[in-house]
């Protein structure tokens, strides 16, 4: 008697949850972003490494996910200056990554911030210090939402993942304007999640505590560094494959129920 045999799936497979579909990671050509591209990548996703200023280190990333996937059709990775502070920029970024795949974008990860690593009171915090920190970390992970928010692909799939801190739970002296900017990220991701309502695109936060980069360690003495290591109950700094991850399991369809939240990836820092 002849058996039945199941039948071929269309969709992405257990192996690759995101095949196929297309993700801008900002701030990709180092730190948290790069091994989020990374990850994003072996999962199946076509990646726009979008960078700043360092052209070279997003060639590098774009190089070693186009190395470890052959395709026979199109590579599946690409780099892409935009300065995501810029709604010109940030649009042709968009532009970039549909023309470049023939497909709409599915997901968004906003990964691009930076601090100042004089870590000053607020009383000593610079207006300028304050507007470039607000304009890259906020008005940044605004302008690339409002972009998502507009153009990821409907019906399922669509993930705006937005990257933000767990010092806004820890509250730690120095931090102010950078804290303020990423408080700030949280609360929009929130709205904006009750706000696409009907499209099956998702909005979360992931918000890393100390991982080994080179932002987190700019400016910090070995004694600031050990400290921060003491306070870990896991006894270590974080690191970039400890976040990626988590990134991906949101962008997959498995991750769809969680959706307006702030997910904390630090190790029981705070």
């Amino acid at each position: 008697m002849a058996t039945s045999q199941p039948a071929l799936s269309s969709g992405p497979t257990h192996s690759r949850p995101l095949q196929d579909r297309v993700a801008i990671v900002t701030g990709s050509s180092s730190g948290i972003g790069r091994e989020i591209a990374l990850h994003l990548s072996s999962l199946g996703a076509r990646i726009v490494v979008n960078y700043t200023s360092n052209s070279d280190r997003a060639d590098s990333v774009v190089t070693q996910i186009n190395t470890t996937n052959n395709s026979a059709t199109a590579p599946p990775a690409i780099a892409f200056k935009a300065d995501v502070s810029d709604p010109v920029q940030v649009n042709s970024l968009f532009d970039s990554a549909e023309s470049a795949f023939n497909s709409p974008v599915h997901i968004l990860v906003n990964s691009a911030g930076i601090l100042d690593p004089k870590y000053p009171t607020i009383a000593n915090t610079t207006v300028e210090s304050f507007d470039n920190i607000f304009s890259v970390n906020a008005r940044g992970a605004f302008l690339c939402a409002r972009e998502a928010a507009n153009r990821l692909k409907r019906g399922g799939g669509g993930r705006i993942i937005l990257l933000t801190t767990s010092l806004v739970a820890a509250l730690r002296p120095g931090y102010g304007a950078y804290v303020a900017s990423k408080a700030a990220v949280e609360a929009m991701t929130k709205i904006l999640a009750k706000e696409l309502k009907g499209t099956g695109i998702t909005a979360n936060c992931v918000a890393p505590g100390p991982i080994a980069t080179e932002m987190f360690f700019d400016g910090k003495t070995e004694e600031i560094v050990n400290r921060i290591i003491q306070e870990s109950p896991l006894n270590r700094l974080g690191e970039t494959k400890d976040v990626a991850p988590v990134v991906g399991f949101l962008a997959s369809d498995a991750g769809e129920w969680v959706n307006g939240q702030v997910v904390r990836v630090n190790g029981g820092f705070v």
